[in-house]
């Protein structure tokens, strides 16, 4: 595993990078988004060991969606607050302290005797990821250079990768193995990537204070867009607007990122090798839209990306459900890469609605993901043990309709920052007026 020295010896010093504040800061970005694949890598074994758990535990579909739910709920109650006390006074190697949460979670999820167990042990990989994501969200910001979309791209773009492998690297140390409750102790073989990403994020704190004390932090920000000047009303509508949007686009992952890999093996036969392949193909169409949609938000608006995100992919979920295996892959492809193409616009569009609190607006739309994935999994399962899988489907794939509402969204100028300039450097941006 790297020590702390030869990870910080990759980081640009802090003197140089607030010298050159205007520049987008790769390396940093890199980094950051290295340890949220790491992070996210951690919550995908979750639902991966699902057939695991069921098989050692004998559990139904509903206290399958309770797992979900349980981690989720924690990550989505914590990471507002977090974030908030953050904006407050940032701490630079909460990081590092998170991520050891998660490491906690992964090695009593090795040798949890029981389903009480199982929940504690998500509870703290949750808790992990409620501390992470507003710090990790706000240092992709400030390493921006004015690029917010493209800095919030290669950021998720880390997580959905991390999620992708995720059912891979399960597949391969873990269903692999031979008898249940030995693949169940190779979980612990997960602990390596929460050691490496505590050993990055620990040199990335280091760079993080040396930035607030050099005055770059998010508090002594003051930042200036032409959002500020909606009234009262109009921001609260769009904040619902905004929640409204990752409501249904987590509430359908949920659907697929819980229970794919059962509705494949239900509806198609196929074997639970096949159906984690499928996950996968899935999960990758999901990275690669994270990557297109904050870019193409930057050059050309994120009410647009917005708008052909969610309700562009409308037409694949409807017809999902009436596919045969091969169509449904090729659908799933599609919807993945949309949909996906929509977190990093909202979320960079939310910071601008309220500036100077990005932790807290990161927390909020973290933790709204975090607790729409959670609820949906718990209430799908509910509803599948109820009825069946496929009627969930069918149920599910209105949901993107909701995408509509985005016409409430303010039309603003998207343009607000000129190249070169930064949340550090408030005095450059070309502010212009809203159009209402």
């Amino acid at each position: 595993m790297a020590s702390r020295e030869s990870v910080a010896e990759l980081l640009p010093e802090t003197k140089s990078s607030v010298r050159s504040s205007g520049e987008t800061l790769f390396t940093i970005l890199a980094a950051i988004s290295a340890c949220h694949l790491l992070n996210d890598l951690i919550q995908a074994t979750i639902p991966s060991l699902y057939p695991l758990f069921q098989r050692i535990f004998g559990l139904s579909l509903g206290q399958i969606g309770m797992i979900t739910f349980t981690y989720q709920l924690t990550a989505s109650l914590f990471q507002p607050f977090v974030g908030l006390a953050t904006d407050k006074r940032p701490k630079p190697y909460s990081l590092a302290l998170g991520m050891s949460f998660s490491l906690g979670g992964l090695l009593m999820m090795a040798w949890a005797p029981s389903y009480g167990w199982l929940l504690l042990a998500g509870s703290l990989v949750g808790l992990g990821s409620s501390v992470f994501h507003p710090e990790s969200s706000r240092v992709a910001r400030l390493a921006s250079g004015g690029q917010h979309g493209l800095a919030q791209s290669l950021f998720q773009l880390g997580g959905n990768m991390g999620s992708a492998l995720g059912p891979l690297l399960v597949l391969w140390l873990v269903l692999s193995a031979r008898g249940a409750h030995a693949g169940q102790h190779r979980i612990a073989w997960f602990s390596v990537a929460a050691l490496v990403a505590i050993a990055i994020l620990t040199a990335i704190g280091g760079w993080y204070k040396g930035q607030i004390a050099h005055g770059a932090s998010g508090k002594k920000r003051v930042e200036t867009h032409p959002h500020a000047q909606l009234s009262r009303g109009k921001l609260t509508q769009a904040m619902v607007v905004l929640m409204t949007l990752v409501f249904s686009k987590y509430f359908y992952l949920a659907s697929i990122t819980s229970y794919y890999t059962f509705y494949l093996m239900q509806r198609f036969h196929v074997t639970l090798h096949a159906s984690e392949m499928y996950l996968f193909i899935f999960l990758g169409a999901v990275a690669l839209g994270t990557i297109l949609g904050g870019p193409i938000g930057d050059r050309y608006g994120r009410r647009l990306v917005i708008w052909v995100s969610i309700v562009g992919v409308l037409p694949f979920t409807l017809v999902l459900p009436y596919a045969n295996l091969e169509w449904t892959a090729i659908l799933s492809f599609i919807i993945g890469l949309v949909l996906s193409s929509a977190f990093s616009a909202i979320l960079v569009y939310a910071q601008e609605l309220v500036p100077g609190r990005v932790g807290m607006i990161s927390g909020l739309f973290f933790g709204l993901a975090f607790g729409m994935g959670g609820l949906g999994a718990a209430l799908l399962g509910k509803l599948a043990d109820m009825t069946s899988l496929n009627l969930v489907y069918h149920l599910c794939a209105y949901l993107p309709a909701l995408g509509l509402l985005t016409g409430l969204l303010p039309k603003i100028d998207e343009n607000l920052l000129p190249s070169g300039a930064t949340d550090a450097e408030p005095g450059r941006m070309n502010i212009r007026g809203a159009r209402r």
